[in-house]
């Protein structure tokens, strides 16, 4: 749930031309929890399902952003032979967190924070 998050946090953090798609290792479910820290933002992820790797496999990219070990494995896979730069984001898993609703959403919360400089950091601020 980590990568719809930064799909929606990097499209309104980066200039309107750039495309920016997101895709996890399984599609899964939509994450009630992304939403509402999402919706904190002023964001949404509208009518966006979560999608898996393959599903987006034939797109061209220049950079593939992976969030977790497991992400990265894959990406590394699938562009062995494109011309592409792959870049790994340790990125807490916050679905991991269990407690009161309060607990689980601090913990989305810090990984959106933490989305939003690694996205700034790498993308908008002067090197």
């Amino acid at each position: 749930m980590r990568s719809p998050m930064a799909e929606m946090l990097a499209r309104r953090m980066l200039p309107s031309d750039i495309f920016v798609a997101s895709a996890g290792v399984h599609a899964g479910e939509r994450d009630p929890f992304v939403d509402a820290v999402l919706e904190e933002e002023g964001l949404s992820l509208g009518e966006r399902e979560p999608r898996a790797m393959d599903e987006v496999e034939d797109a061209f990219f220049d950079l593939i952003v992976t969030l977790s070990p497991q992400a990265h494995h894959m990406a590394m896979e699938l562009t062995r032979t494109m011309a592409v730069d792959v870049e790994y984001w340790p990125t807490f898993d916050p679905t991991s967190i269990t407690g009161t609703r309060e607990q689980r959403l601090a913990a989305y919360r810090d990984v959106r924070e933490h989305l939003k400089e690694r996205i700034a950091k790498r993308f908008v601020e002067p090197a």
